[in-house]
């Protein structure tokens, strides 16, 4: 493998071809393909095989993938004669790779691939198919993994995650099958609510590093084949940000504080932290903070709040990103004159969507019509996927033409292990999607307890992996749900989540640094060695749990992961599915294209439905059951 390298499928020519190859109909580039390799064969001076030898491996690739009997070619004399050196070994590494991770059973043929190259080699099948689904739209059956910047991976030796430890890690990322990564906020900030606080819109925080340090990133990630999503976040800004710090310069009835919500006496909004959504400063007047006290809202019916934000949008744009996360998506406006909440009508701490006051307002859809025009202006158009913790049929509205492309489907993250709601939400979910943008699978992220605790197994967690995994659309993965990482009990005295002080609701267990190694030095390799304790403290089973240790496991949740991602890459990414639960609490999820996911859900096993079984989230007894707490996936005519 020592002529296997990043740059295979980076050349200008190679990147051109590919490029044309994405303006054709899927279904007319294997004719095409198969054109361009008879070229190779039957013409000694082909250009193509003398100048571009990476565009010839390119295209060798690719016909391998999208060709019947493609795997025939690496016993091909005539093709290997075609190839001069040193594309030739390239090409014979890049169509094994593609054979391998497009077969059935998944499996890597360990006689060629060792598993230090794996990660790279699946990065660059990753980065190939990144490049023929370049275009808009990649994002509608997308697998996007969710890096929280703190708790990823540090590289400097603080004891907090940073850009760079990000970078160095993407390979595994890629390895892993995901099509893009999603950035938890990293932009300059005193840190209050870990990053949702901004300070600066347009700069990085240099705990996590510079703007030198993101470019890196962004450019590692797209050698890699994997979009970027960062974070952005309009509803609120941080209390040192400068225009708010003018605000409280400026005093009551002054345009600077127009551009905030200052009242000369508080309404009954809760905060989503816990207590009131109101803090007075010195003067006497109070100002709106829907989240912590140093989280000002902002105004956006004051004319300057658009404008601020369209160029923010268009920063983050130019530097490469291919789309935005909205926080809080579904906040912004608040009703005119900020009137109480009935008294029945209060919402409980972490439930924003319960003040139907500050939330769901009908002018927040003008918002993303302006974004929209904003993200359509760039080629290709970037992409605008929101945080709307709304039941599906509102949350849908947030998807029309000319709107979001995307929103998160809140649903399963917060429906128990119960086959009846599953089933319900996952038949609601896409109903709502026939017509407007496929749905989100989630059920883990960082505001979140982990699935192995909440659902009260390993097991059970991995087969919700394997659900979210097996359904069109979009699935996100919150990073160490790869892993099966269980919620950590953070003791009080190391907790750092506001929402702790003033709810008594952490977030804290989900956010503990990643496991890297076995060994636990460096904080299971979170850190360099001697560096810095963790910003939140890791208990002692990590390292069992690590990256590490699950690599050399078959019958690890990371096995697993990728396993199912590679699989996910052959089905269809528009079907249309059949939901039904059966007396003994199988969950179904039929797809019109073959493909049938089946989890047990009761306490007993079930007879398995007809068909193959392709993978499981656990060991199958082999007397055509499935065991309790299982998902499968079958493939039938």
């Amino acid at each position: 493998m020592s002529t296997w390298g990043p740059g295979l499928f980076s050349s200008d020519s190679a990147q051109d071809f590919l490029e044309e190859l994405a303006e054709l109909d899927p279904a007319a580039r294997p004719a095409e393909l198969s054109k361009i390799f008879r070229e190779l064969l039957d013409d000694p001076g082909s250009l193509m095989r003398t100048v571009f030898p990476e565009t010839v491996v390119a295209a060798a690739a690719l016909v391998a993938a999208s060709l019947p009997g493609g795997q025939d070619l690496l016993d091909d004399e005539a093709f290997a004669a075609a190839l001069p050196e040193p594309a030739r070994h390239l090409a014979a590494d890049a169509l094994r790779a593609l054979t391998v991770a497009t077969s059935p059973d998944g499996h890597w043929a360990t006689s060629w691939v060792s598993p230090a190259d794996r990660d790279e080699a699946l990065a660059e099948v990753a980065g190939v198919a990144a490049i023929l689904g370049s275009g808009a739209g990649w994002w509608r059956d997308a697998v996007v993994y969710q890096i929280y910047p703190r708790s990823f991976a540090d590289a400097d030796g603080d004891g907090v995650g940073d850009l760079a430890g990000i970078t160095e890690r993407l390979g595994y990322v890629a390895g892993l099958g995901a099509g893009a990564i999603w950035l938890t906020p990293f932009q300059r900030s005193p840190q209050a609510d870990h990053g949702y606080d901004v300070s600066d819109y347009t700069d990085v925080d240099p705990l996590f590093g510079e703007l030198a340090d993101f470019d890196a990133l962004v450019a590692r990630a797209h050698e890699l084949g994997l979009k970027v999503v960062i974070d952005i976040v309009p509803n609120h800004c941080s209390d040192q940000h400068p225009l708010f710090q003018a605000a409280l310069a400026a005093g009551p009835g002054s345009p600077e504080r127009a551009r905030f919500h200052f009242a000369d006496a508080p309404n009954n909004w809760p905060s989503v932290f816990g207590g009131p959504a109101w803090t007075q400063v010195p003067d006497g007047q109070w100002y709106l903070h829907l989240y912590a006290p140093e989280q000002p809202d902002w105004n956006w019916r004051d004319p300057r709040t658009a404008p601020f934000f369209d160029d923010v949008l268009r920063f983050w744009f130019d530097r490469g990103v291919d789309g935005l996360r909205i926080d809080v998506a579904y906040g912004l406006f608040k009703a005119p004159g900020l009137p109480d909440l009935a008294p029945d009508q209060i919402p409980e701490p972490m439930r924003l969507r319960g003040n139907t006051l500050a939330s769901d307002r009908e002018e927040v859809h003008e918002v993303y019509r302006r974004w929209r025009v904003i993200a359509d202006s760039y080629d290709p158009p970037r992409t605008l996927i929101g945080e709307v913790n709304l039941p599906p049929d509102r949350a849908s509205r947030f998807v029309r033409p000319g709107e979001l492309d995307q929103v998160f489907a809140f649903a399963f993250v917060a429906a128990p292990w119960d086959a009846d709601v599953w089933c319900e939400v996952g038949a609601d979910l896409l109903t709502h999607a026939r017509t407007t943008s496929p749905v989100t699978w989630v059920v883990e992220n960082h505001d979140v307890v982990r699935r192995p605790t909440r659902y009260g197994s390993a097991a059970r967690a991995r087969a919700a992996l394997l659900t979210i995994l097996g359904l069109p659309g979009a699935a996100y993965l919150y990073q160490g749900q790869e892993l099966g990482l269980p919620e950590v009990d953070v003791s009080p005295e190391a907790r750092q989540d506001p929402a702790w002080i003033r709810s008594g609701v952490s977030r804290d267990g989900c956010r503990v640094p990643l496991p890297w190694t076995a060994d636990p030095s460096g904080t299971y390799g979170f850190s360099p060695v001697g560096a810095a304790p963790p910003w939140l403290p890791v208990p002692d089973h990590w390292g069992p749990l690590s990256v590490e240790a699950q690599e050399s496991d078959p019958e690890s949740t990371l096995a697993l992961t990728r396993a199912a991602l590679r699989l996910r890459h052959l089905l269809p990414a528009a079907d249309t599915v059949d939901w039904s639960v059966t007396e003994d609490r199988l969950l179904l999820a039929r797809r019109t294209s073959g493909f049938t996911l089946a989890v047990a859900m009761g306490d007993t096993a079930v007879p398995l439905p007809a068909g193959e079984v392709v993978l499981a989230s656990g060991p199958l007894p082999g007397d055509g059951t499935l065991p309790p707490d299982t998902a499968a996936w079958l493939r039938h005519a």
